[in-house]
């Protein structure tokens, strides 16, 4: 039987309207791409009302690098009905995030961050404009300043001697970890210390809400929603994400309550006490946001559903992110004996064998510092920086519309073998002096390693995390060896989100590797 196509078969009555509707599709595509007057960038072809959503499946930011090998490191999508523009080089990530910086200071809100975050009254998605610049100043800043973290140096170590602790614990039972469990608890207890002088771990409901509403935050904002991009959606939740997203909703802003209430009690206790000795009362951030709330002659203040959203900021940002960071490490350092053998023998020279790793050694530990870059570079926690065109401009010759999301990919960006030799390779050396990128750094100067971002809107906690992930990193290879459970290399497949997560959980062994097992720094 012939099973080749013939023209008859091809303009048969049921095929011919079916390829007339395509090719009047494609026509008027191009006419309105033409017609615009705008020279933008290359863009693959898209189809009807889809746009070019189709092509970003499953993982957008490495859908966006094989496009850009194809069409080149700029290009031109529609999402829906959203333009967008992708920028995908070292030079091209210039001229959004530095040289016309001011035009692409917004972002986009998707509807699940809108509803999060009680209509945009955070920190991180907010519109860049006065409320923007005022949190970034007073809040941001006071959690984050040098002083502060040197003020705070005392939590992060003690909650690093428990993690070591715990996985002794783990270690004599035999029991396999869960390192994103254990790393979770260990940056949830860090911030939640920093904030509300308070840890998350615990048995109360509270600590325990509180990590159930970090991960589905995460997961439902990066989560692909069609009411993002198609209007005839915004309306119809076809995916049943709107009933998710106000569930997580309800559940935060109720412990939340609990939470703002037995702290408004407190403060009115612990001022009466402070008053009685005559002493300044202990204040921490959750108090900051407070007295700016009750402030009526703040510069701006704040109402309790702006402290509820910052709040959520702090928690998803401030633990999701650097517990992918140190678990993606581990993964690589497992995975490459020779490079944890290599860290090992620095810990061992420069800390010894009788105390524990601690921050102040981190200067001089240039290879703990140079595994921090390489894992940043292949696995940064944001792998696209997103930000909405707040006027037209132009980048690399061509127009950015008004309103465009942009798309900094990051992630392809660290494997641009322009600027990597053997990208794909983890190699920490290539950090170390007399390298090429011996001086690069990862707080936005330098544009083909931004795992932060850069810019105005560069991620603020980068000081925090780089010294979290550097000091749980550090007393984790020092104290202990790791084994996958199985034996088998670790898969390094990512999996779907707003940030970069693993695929797949990293389950090991842990035996000790120094004896008796160092607690103290």
């Amino acid at each position: 039987m012939d099973h080749q196509l013939e023209a008859r078969d091809l303009f048969s009555p049921t095929t011919l309207p079916l390829l007339l509707f395509v090719a009047g599709l494609a026509v008027l595509y191009a006419l309105r791409r033409w017609s615009s007057g705008l020279r933008l960038p290359p863009s693959p072809f898209g189809l009807p009302i889809l746009g070019h959503l189709h092509l970003l499946a499953p993982l957008p930011h490495q859908a966006l690098h094989r496009l850009a090998e194809r069409h080149g490191p700029l290009l031109y999508l529609r999402l829906g009905s959203v333009p967008c523009v992708a920028a995908c080089s070292p030079d091209a990530a210039r001229e959004v995030l530095k040289t016309h910086e001011t035009a692409f200071l917004d972002r986009p809100k998707p509807a699940a961050v809108h509803r999060l975050t009680y209509g945009g009254q955070d920190f991180s998605f907010s519109a860049y404009g006065p409320y923007w610049r005022f949190m970034k100043r007073a809040c941001v800043h006071e959690l984050l300043a040098g002083r502060t973290l040197d003020r705070l140096r005392h939590v992060r170590r003690e909650e690093v001697a428990r993690l070591v602790g715990s996985l002794r614990s783990s270690a004599a039972d035999g029991a396999p970890v869960d390192v994103d469990a254990a790393l979770m608890g260990l940056t949830g207890d860090i911030v939640s210390r920093m904030v509300m002088s308070r840890r998350w771990t615990g048995d109360d409901n509270d600590t325990e809400e509180m990590r159930s509403v970090v991960a589905e935050t995460a997961e439902l904002t990066g989560t692909f929603n069609l009411q993002d991009y198609i209007g005839a959606f915004r309306y119809w939740d076809v995916q049943g994400l709107r009933k998710r997203i106000d569930a997580v909703h309800r559940k935060f802003d109720a412990m939340m309550e609990r939470i703002l209430t037995a702290r408004d009690a407190k403060r009115k206790l612990r001022r009466q006490a402070a008053a009685a000795a005559d002493r300044e009362e202990e204040m921490d951030v959750l108090d900051m946001l407070f007295d700016m709330h009750e402030d009526e002659a703040a510069e701006m203040r704040l109402t309790r559903d702006n402290i509820k959203a910052f709040m959520l900021d702090i928690f998803a940002a401030g633990t999701d992110t650097t517990t992918i960071t140190v678990e993606w490490a581990l993964s690589e350092l497992i995975n490459n004996p020779d490079v944890l053998r290599k860290l090992q023998a620095e810990l061992d020279a420069v800390v010894g064998k009788d105390r524990l790793a601690d921050e102040s050694d981190i200067p001089d530990l240039p290879y703990l510092q140079a595994v921090s870059k390489e894992t940043l570079r292949l696995h940064p926690t944001g792998p696209l920086v997103v930000r909405r065109s707040l006027e037209p401009s132009t980048v690399a010759g061509y127009d950015v519309p008004a309103g465009a999301t942009i798309f900094v990919n990051v992630w392809a960006i660290g494997r641009d073998p322009a600027c990597w030799p053997e990208p794909l390779e983890f190699r920490p050396e290539r950090f170390l002096d007399g390298e090429a990128n011996a001086g690069t750094d990862v707080r936005g100067q330098h544009f083909h390693l931004l795992p932060f971002g850069s810019g105005r809107r560069i991620c603020p906690g980068a000081s925090l995390a780089l010294l979290v992930v550097q000091a749980a990193l550090a007393a984790m290879v020092q104290c202990f060896e790791w084994s996958p459970v199985g034996g088998a290399p670790v898969d390094m497949e990512e999996g779907p989100g707003l940030t970069l997560p693993r695929k797949r959980p990293l389950v090991c062994t842990v035996s000790p590797r120094l004896h008796p097992l160092p607690l103290q720094p």
